[in-house]
């Protein structure tokens, strides 16, 4: 059986994983049928409800959410899985279990992110990554993508599958 693919967008929250991320899924859909998005905050409450916002709680759910995303490439599906996994253990788990792992980093300003601040936590600074708790920010991802509002999420997408393309073409 053919392995899947895990398209991991990462960043910081109100980094644009979710909208980035979810116009991938919906874009790769619509030429794939065996593709899932599993998106970090909706993850949460089915396989973290159980634990906290430390950092070594915040690290548990990332592996929880990692595994699922192996098993199921494993069965041929492909993965978009957006997510902060603010610790660089997790990602390099990723590589080493995950043979068809495709990390794509969300990167933002520091000011993009206190303007948007999207749900408030910039502002609470309580639990939030890259503010009181610490993001190790990927130093190896495959695709950078600086996303301070110069593009729009559907040309971000678009330039980011040319440039799976190219890849996989080489």
């Amino acid at each position: 059986m053919k392995q899947g693919t895990v398209y991991f967008f990462t960043g910081l929250a109100g980094a644009g994983k979710t909208t980035i991320g979810g116009l991938f899924y919906r874009r790769l859909k619509a030429v794939k049928n065996d593709v899932v998005l599993l998106d970090g905050d909706q993850i949460r409450p089915v396989f973290c409800e159980d634990i906290g916002y430390s950092n070594e709680d915040r690290t548990r759910g990332a592996f929880r959410l990692f595994r699922v995303c192996q098993m199921l490439a494993e069965q041929g599906i492909d993965v978009v899985c957006c997510s902060i996994s603010m610790n660089s253990e997790a990602r390099e788990w990723n590589r080493d279990n995950i043979p068809n792992y495709r990390e794509i980093y969300i990167r933002v300003s520091r000011e993009t992110l206190l303007q948007r601040n999207q749900k408030g936590l910039y502002t609470t600074g309580k639990n939030v990554v890259g503010v009181d708790l610490p993001f190790d920010e990927p130093q190896h991802p495959d695709i950078t993508i600086q996303n301070d509002g110069t593009q729009t999420p559907e040309h971000i997408v678009e330039q980011l599958e040319h440039t799976l393309q190219e890849e996989k073409n080489r």
